[in-house]
């Protein structure tokens, strides 16, 4: 199931940018969030996708979705201009940022090569 994240729910459970200045992700497993608005018929065409990623990951990845509408603050502090945009978030390391409604396969290519890639060499 892919969460809705509130400010504060991604102040606990991502990164709580109102007290550190480095990025320093809170979560367990690696994360992809899903910045739309419900108005967005691209945001509408993967947002099913991502329901089915979910589930393939389940326990492996966490996938949030921020209404850029509801979290202004949030979308800003992105610098999301376009929708839908996709944070991908490794346990380590940085996140990365891709735009655009992505057929699944490659949004699976991205999971793996962003979130996994360093889990395939240890």
């Amino acid at each position: 199931m892919t969460e809705i994240l509130t400010k504060a729910d991604f102040l606990t459970k991502i990164f709580d940018y109102e007290n550190k200045k480095d990025w320093d992700y809170q979560g367990e497993v690696p994360a992809l969030i899903d910045f739309y608005a419900d108005w967005c018929q691209p945001c509408k065409m993967v947002a099913p996708i991502l329901e089915e990623l979910s589930n393939e990951y389940d326990g492996k990845l966490k996938i949030y979705k921020i209404n850029t509408e509801v979290e202004e603050e949030l979308a800003g502090i992105f610098g999301i201009r376009s929708i839908p945009s996709l944070l991908f978030i490794p346990k380590d390391g940085k996140p990365q940022m891709a735009q655009g409604a992505l057929p699944k396969e490659n949004l699976k290519e991205a999971i793996e090569s962003v979130l996994f890639s360093v889990d395939k060499i240890a």
